[in-house]
This record gives structure tokens, C-alpha cells and sequence, in this order.
């Protein structure tokens, strides 16, 4: 068959408004899968709840949106051996999970509920200083290092942190080895005396977050949960408009950040401050409303 003779008869093909197509292909666009997306979620009031119990509909959306071919991870500040205990009531294995605001990234090796995760990227830096600086205005603070293995040294018990398999010691101690992460918390301090103090002394060489309550979590220059969730987009080769990340926190605002600026999304709670929601650009339902749950099953 000849090209011309393929071509329809004069008459044949009927036209319409270009208004009314542009309607169409915008429908079917709608209507298209969006493909494989990766999605990083925070975790403490983000995916749980100020009472350790799981956000409303959460475990549910994880699982359709696994089943839809997604990817959905956890970045968090938390510990490894925190985080692994959150992916299990989630009933997710992700190929990657970011701990410890982005200086720890784990990776599955295999697969089956026997694969084992290790660490796959790791940052530090020498927290001689900066323990010296805080030690210095922060006298009656409670302490608590990562080193790159995971052990983690405190000098004083810290309410709501999981201190299991962690081992108590003197403050000088905690100079010893290259850390992953330090973590200051100040029973008597608030979250602004936080922020006016880390003014004031002008941290070097560090990145920080500073928490709802009184406490501080400090990582390597450079180094936050963005950093991280860039390596592990790489990895997977999920092109960057198809991030999505949701969280509460300032330790959130730079995943954020990276998220809209490379053309994803980034969903702050609603029960977050302002400056997270700033950052985000789009503010979901709280935790306790279910927020996660109801941006998972809009995708």
C-alpha cells in the first residue's frame, strides 16, 4: 500500500474546535498512569503519632501504593535501629531507607522478608567542637552520639528517645570518634531558646534541625535528608518529577526544598509550623487526620 493511498478519504476525518481537543488530550493525560514514583515519608508525626500508634489509614495506603509500583521509603532522623521497627509495622521492605537526617542510608541486599539491609552511604564528621561549644552553654543537657556503626553513646537518659542497645558514658567520651550525628536535648530549654543559641555561639561545620521540643540534632556540614534521598533517586533512576516527600518537621524543610525545586512534590502535615509548610508548598490533613493516608490514595 502506497502513503497515499493510507491516507483517508476527504471528508472522512471529522474535525473539531482545538479548544475541544486540547479538552480531550488533557482528559486522556489524566487519565494516563503517572509511572513509578519514589515517595519519602518522615516518621514521627508524620506516619506515628505523638502515642507511638500509626497514623489513621497509613499502613493501607502504603500497601496500594506499593502494589501500584511504587517506591515508598522512610527519611528519617531516627536511628536505624529505630527505623527498621516502623518499616516492619508499615509492612514495607523499600530497597532503601535514610536515617539519621540523611548521614545513614541503608540498603536492602536481596530480597525476601530474610534480605538483610546495610549500610550502603555513610557521613561524619568530628564533634569535638561543637560538644565543646554546647557543653559549654548547655551544661544540663542530655547528650547522645551515632557512631558510623550505629552505636550510639549518651551521657544521660533522654525521654521519648530509644536508648535500647545504646551505652551510657561520660560526656568527654563522646569526642572520641568520628560521629555520625550528635543529639542535644535540653529538658529546660525551648525550640526558640534553641534557635537564639545556635545564633548566638554560630555552629560551623555542622547541619542542624531543632525539634518541636527542646532538643537539637546536629549532622555533618552539608548533610540532610536531601542529600541522601538525591543518592538513593540516582540509584533507583526515578526521574526527579516523579518525587514525592511528606512530612512535620524542620529537619523536613531541605527534602522539601529539593523536592519542588527539581519538580516533585513535597506534602507538609498540617499540624507543622509554618516555616515547614513554607517549604512544602502544598499542606495535607494531620497526622492524626490521616494525612499520609489521604495523599497516598489520591495518586
Amino acid at each position: 500500500m502506497t502513503p497515499e493511498a493510507a491516507l483517508p478519504k476527504t471528508g472522512d476525518v471529522e474535525s473539531v474546535p482545538k479548544q475541544e481537543a486540547a479538552d480531550v488530550v488533557a482528559d486522556l493525560a489524566d487519565d494516563a498512569p503517572i509511572g513509578r514514583m519514589l515517595i519519602a515519608l518522615d516518621i514521627d508525626g508524620t506516619v506515628l503519632l505523638e502515642d507511638d500508634t500509626l497514623s489513621p489509614g497509613v499502613v493501607e495506603a502504603v500497601a496500594d501504593a506499593h502494589a501500584a509500583g511504587h517506591e515508598v521509603m522512610l527519611a528519617t532522623g531516627r536511628s536505624w535501629d529505630s527505623t527498621q521497627p516502623i518499616m516492619q509495622r508499615l509492612g514495607i521492605r523499600p530497597e532503601y531507607a535514610v536515617c539519621s537526617n540523611g548521614a545513614i542510608v541503608m540498603r536492602r541486599e536481596g530480597d525476601g522478608d530474610a534480605a538483610a539491609y546495610v549500610r550502603a552511604h555513610v557521613e561524619t564528621f568530628d564533634p569535638t567542637e561543637v560538644l565543646a561549644l554546647l557543653g559549654e552553654h548547655l551544661a544540663d543537657a542530655h547528650f547522645l552520639v551515632e557512631l558510623p556503626d550505629g552505636t550510639r553513646l549518651f551521657t544521660d537518659y533522654l525521654d521519648d528517645w530509644n536508648l535500647e542497645g545504646a551505652n551510657k558514658v561520660a560526656f568527654a567520651q563522646l569526642s572520641e570518634h568520628a560521629v555520625c550525628r550528635v543529639v542535644v536535648v535540653a529538658p529546660e530549654q525551648t525550640d526558640q531558646d534553641f534557635l537564639e543559641l545556635v545564633e548566638r555561639i554560630g555552629l560551623t561545620q555542622v547541619s542542624y534541625a531543632i525539634g518541636w521540643t527542646a532538643w537539637l540534632d546536629i549532622a555533618p556540614q552539608g548533610v540532610d535528608k536531601s542529600t541522601a534521598l538525591e543518592l538513593v533517586r540516582g540509584w533507583l533512576d526515578i526521574a526527579p518529577e516523579r518525587v514525592l516527600v511528606m512530612g512535620d518537621g524542620r529537619n523536613d524543610i531541605e527534602m522539601m526544598q529539593w523536592a519542588v525545586r527539581n519538580g516533585g512534590r513535597a506534602i507538609a502535615m498540617h499540624q507543622g509550623p509554618p516555616e515547614v509548610h513554607a517549604a512544602a508548598g502544598e499542606v495535607g490533613l494531620s497526622v492524626t487526620e490521616g494525612g499520609v493516608a489521604a495523599i497516598l490514595r489520591a495518586l
